[in-house]
């Protein structure tokens, strides 16, 4: 119990140091500058009201849409399916590539394995028409 006591306390005049020291008035910052112009700062930021009513009025929702808006939206979709179809043709080709260097090594392995074989179970009796059976 004395311990929690002793770091409170501890805590408690730190906390008061670090307050009232002079550290921490300099790391404030300074407002030494005249006071902003408050209206130019809301110029800035808002619109005036004929040209934000105006800016809602020159498109509604169900308006249709401009011709400038519709290319620029058809070349989008375009430039986006024409980058899909690389893709997929890219990724087809890969494939492609893999299953014929898979291939090529699966006739591979079977053509050796059938020469082990052929040299395996060689009588002297090839070729098939000095068989008599």
């Amino acid at each position: 119990m004395s311990w929690t006591r002793a770091f409170l306390l501890s805590l408690l005049s730190i906390l008061l140091i670090i307050t009232f020291s002079s550290v921490v008035k300099s790391a404030a910052v300074r407002d030494d500058s005249k006071p902003a112009d408050a209206q130019g700062a809301a110029r800035q930021v808002f619109m005036a009201e004929s040209d934000a009513s105006n800016f809602f009025k020159r498109r509604s929702r169900r308006s249709p849409k401009y011709y400038a808006e519709l290319q620029a939206e058809q070349r989008m979709k375009r430039a986006a399916s024409e980058r899909r179809r690389e893709y997929n043709e890219e990724q087809r080709d890969e494939y492609e590539s893999y299953v014929e260097e898979d291939r090529d090594e699966v006739n591979e392995r079977s053509r050796e394995t059938n020469e082990q074989l052929r040299e395996y179970h060689y009588d002297g009796l090839y070729p098939r028409f000095y068989w008599f059976h």
